[in-house]
């Protein structure tokens, strides 16, 4: 399902519409407006779509706006001004009876902390929405483990949260999410209390899992690295505002702005460096240059990495080929593979 986000503004305070207005007719900022009307910018002016599938993280410190806007989604919070719409549905004119349906079978939430029923079984705490919802016992049980086998803890149902660890009793908050089967998954810092080596195995679990199931996904994270490696698509937002929307490449390689560079300062360019980009083009060479040795000289995909192009290189100094399945494409010289790192090397 496609999510889109209309010109959304959320003010917290006595006064929202009121200091809404002065901020559009006199462009008020936020200590301006904490002074004025005692009212504090949580979302300003977002407008964002986000693709059938996709996953789309949004990066920010504390108070920068990105759970605020997460919950505009399934109306946890209601906007000042502006519309959220899912599949060009606006969910501010869903009814009661919609939007429990729309939380309770088209939206699954990952929280940072699970807050599992700790006298309830795992197989229990997965099942406990269906349960709301009336789902008899031998279905949601189903349910409770295809999810859990999907998160690769089939077998504990019969345990409780106090068995499990960290890392564990976070895939049983992804469990009980993906138990309804629903198109969407807002997931708020759901990895950012785990240890970095199960964070980062979580991580590529939930990656695995997400090409399986093809849901739409946002990701919210205060962690660059872990948007970076996550989103098809990253959105950076500065108290309250979108400041810069773009692939993770593009967020790396052609930051917009100084807040965003110093966010990407400390990562390495290098991680987008593929074959397809440092090649010389086929088209570029002189006719005759692979005539004679080209079946002999090492060959590379266009999405292969730095990694791989230095594998390819390892045992010889001739040129390798870039093929893209269907013949040769380009051409990567050890000259052209130095120029390319001297250019994805900051400084």
């Amino acid at each position: 399902m496609q999510i889109e986000c209309e010109s959304v503004w959320k003010v917290f305070g006595e006064a929202p519409q009121k200091a809404l207005d002065a901020i559009k007719s006199e462009g008020l900022g936020k200590d301006e407006v904490l002074s004025r009307f005692n009212c504090v910018i949580g979302v300003a002016d977002v407008t964002l779509q986000i693709r059938t599938g996709e996953i789309f993280c949004i990066m920010g410190l504390s108070g920068s706006g990105k759970s605020t806007l997460l919950r505009h989604v399934n109306r946890l919070i209601e906007p000042t001004a502006g519309r959220v719409r899912i599949d060009g549905r606006d969910v501010s004119e869903l009814s009661a009876k919609e939007l429990r349906s729309l939380r309770s079978e088209t939206i699954g939430m990952v929280f940072q902390h699970m807050a599992l029923w700790p006298h309830k079984t795992i197989q229990d705490n997965v099942t406990y929405g269906l349960e709301v919802r009336g789902v008899d016992k031998k279905s949601r049980y189903e349910a409770a483990s295809n999810a859990l086998e999907q998160v690769k803890l089939a077998g504990w149902e019969s345990h409780y949260p106090d068995e499990l660890s960290g890392g564990m009793q976070q895939r049983v908050g992804l469990a009980r999410a993906l138990a309804a089967n629903p198109d969407i998954l807002l997931m708020d810092e759901p990895f950012s209390a785990l240890d970095p080596l199960i964070r980062s195995e979580l991580q590529e679990q939930f990656l695995e899992l997400s090409a399986q199931l093809n849901k739409t996904t946002i990701f919210i994270t205060h962690d660059l690295e872990e948007a970076i490696r996550m989103g098809h698509r990253v959105a950076i937002m500065k108290d309250g505002a979108i400041v810069q929307v773009g692939t993770p490449e593009e967020i790396v390689t052609e930051p917009q702005g100084d807040y965003v560079e110093k966010f990407v300062k400390g990562i390495s360019r290098l991680r987008f460096l593929t074959a397809g980009r440092v090649m010389i083009p086929l088209s570029q060479l002189a006719d005759g240059t692979l005539a004679s040795n080209g079946d002999e000289l090492a060959r590379v995909r266009p999405g292969d990495g730095l990694h791989g192009i230095i594998g390819a290189f390892r045992d010889t100094r001739k040129p390798i080929l870039v093929d893209d399945g269907t013949g040769c494409v380009g051409v990567i010289t050890p000259e052209r593979l130095l120029e390319a790192i001297r250019d994805y090397t900051p400084g």
